[in-house]
């Protein structure tokens, strides 16, 4: 009996201990870190001086890249004739430019859904075809069958009545 109450506690100060660890290994990161905080909170509420700063002016634009200064608008593209074709245009001419193309990419795509739906339509008549088929085989099927087993039932009772009369004739039918 003592061995048996030595073993258990034995289990349960193993289980307390892995207990332990684990709640430590899952919130101690998170009290490390509040407590480092609080640490340096507590280091730059006491007496922190104020930052001065001896930064130098910026530098201008005219310092840094002065080949920047005689560029403009006006001489984007000026050795390229493509763009400076472009750059020439109206703003009414890019829009209705604009609007040209966005209605020759929506005619493109209206005639790419009719190619579409007239491919499904011709689809979907193959298969109402196929279906039909498949119907009329299965009714010439089943009328079938249903001749056959009129036909079954027939012959079992002409059977029937031949076996009858030759039990009467004497045979065993062993």
């Amino acid at each position: 009996m003592s061995s048996v109450w030595r073993s258990g506690a034995c289990l349960r100060c193993c289980l307390l201990l892995v207990v332990g660890v684990l709640v430590l290994c899952v919130s101690g990161p998170a009290l490390l870190w509040r407590l480092k905080k609080g640490l340096a909170v507590a280091r730059t509420a006491g007496g922190c001086p104020p930052c001065v700063c001896d930064c130098p002016p910026p530098e201008s634009l005219l310092k840094i890249a002065p080949g920047l200064v005689n560029l403009s608008i006006t001489d984007c593209g000026k050795h390229d004739p493509e763009l400076k074709k472009e750059m020439e245009k109206q703003f009414v001419d890019l829009v209705s430019e604009e609007l040209k193309l966005h209605a020759a990419v929506s005619e493109e795509h209206k005639h790419h859904m009719n190619l579409t739906l007239v491919e499904a339509r011709r689809v979907a008549t193959e298969y109402q075809r196929e279906a039909e088929k498949c119907n009329t085989a299965t009714e010439t099927c089943e009328e079938a069958r249903e001749r056959s087993e009129a036909s079954l039932i027939k012959e079992r009772k002409i059977t029937a009545l031949w076996e009858k009369r030759a039990r009467q004739l004497g045979w065993d039918g062993v």
